[in-house]
């Protein structure tokens, strides 16, 4: 048994390694963060390109987001993310980091299927250079990331970040599986 996991974990090690799964091009809570937002945005990229353009309309009740409408919000909520911690988000974003209504009008926006694709990994990646771009010393302190009125640890910031993510991808996921879609990573 310990051969068989010894001989299993250097593969594994591998594939991490390769990936970027394991978190290891920067140690500490930072560099979990970011393997783990790689991940995230793996899968809903996928999603968004498994999903036809027929299934961005549909959602599940009134009342509730449709398909795009939570592909949008992720991209803005990503740009906004981005912005509050001083990345500058494309300017046709009208986002800037000062208001959640920023990116609430954003998420308003009706684009096609390959523009949202787009948006997608253009928010992932301005996501990741500002995760990036946070030093381990700046996790304690304090912006006005959640609301104006409450102060947040940057710590808080990206761990409740990295959170909403995993929220919006499950509902992905649920929303592909009511279409009939199989998330790629499954089959």
């Amino acid at each position: 048994m310990r051969f068989f996991l010894q001989s299993a974990a250097l593969p594994l090690a591998l594939l991490f390694s390769v990936t970027g799964l394991s978190g290891q091009e920067r140690p500490g809570l930072m560099g979990d963060l970011l393997a783990n937002v790689t991940v995230v945005e793996a899968k809903v990229i996928s999603l968004a390109r498994a999903m036809p353009q027929s299934t961005y309309s549909w959602r599940p009740a009134e009342g509730v987001r449709s398909v795009s409408e939570v592909f949008a919000h992720v991209a803005g909520e990503n740009y906004f993310a981005a912005a509050k911690m001083g990345s500058a988000p494309p300017i046709a974003t009208g986002i800037v980091g000062k208001t959640i209504k920023e990116a609430r009008a954003y998420e308003e926006r009706k684009i096609p299927r390959a523009e949202t694709i787009a948006a997608l990994e253009d928010s992932f990646k301005l996501l990741k250079k500002s995760m990036a771009d946070t030093a381990d010393e700046r996790l304690d302190a304090t912006i006005p990331f959640f609301g104006p009125t409450r102060q947040d640890t940057i710590r808080e910031a990206w761990v409740g970040t990295v959170t909403h993510l995993h929220e919006h991808l499950g509902q992905l996921i649920a929303y592909a599986r009511s279409n009939k879609i199989t998330p790629p990573w499954s089959k």
